[in-house]
């Protein structure tokens, strides 16, 4: 079995539905420190990531950008000194989607990589 940052994302199409409870804390398990978080009635996950300064958060997001762009499956950001906060949810079926979890897997990874 592929690790989460391993798999394809899947399809999402407007009939696809929002995993169930026991999905979302199943693919947290195998998260490393993501939060489960409900804005504006709409379940996402989300981190914080920690830098030594400006320049190294504003890279690592660059970098999340592009990996969101060159999968069309975008998160919220948000880049303050030393730190970065990524939301991942799927509007399509307002809440979360396998490809979330997907997704911040493939953060956590590019995180690991810039430390190593």
């Amino acid at each position: 079995m592929h690790t989460l940052s391993e798999q394809p994302l899947q399809v999402c199409t407007s009939t696809s539905q929002a995993i169930l409870n026991s999905e979302i804390n199943q693919h947290l398990s195998e998260l490393n420190d993501w939060k489960l978080a409900t804005d504006n009635n709409v379940k996402q996950i989300l981190k914080s990531y920690k830098f030594k300064n400006f320049a190294a958060a504003l890279a690592f997001t660059n970098k999340v950008g592009e990996l969101a762009e060159a999968e069309n499956h975008h998160p919220k950001l948000c880049i303050e000194w030393g730190r970065v906060t990524i939301s991942w949810w799927t509007h399509t079926v307002n809440g979360l989607f396998i490809n979330d979890f997907i997704m911040a897997a493939r953060c956590d990874a590019v995180y690991t990589k810039e430390l190593t």
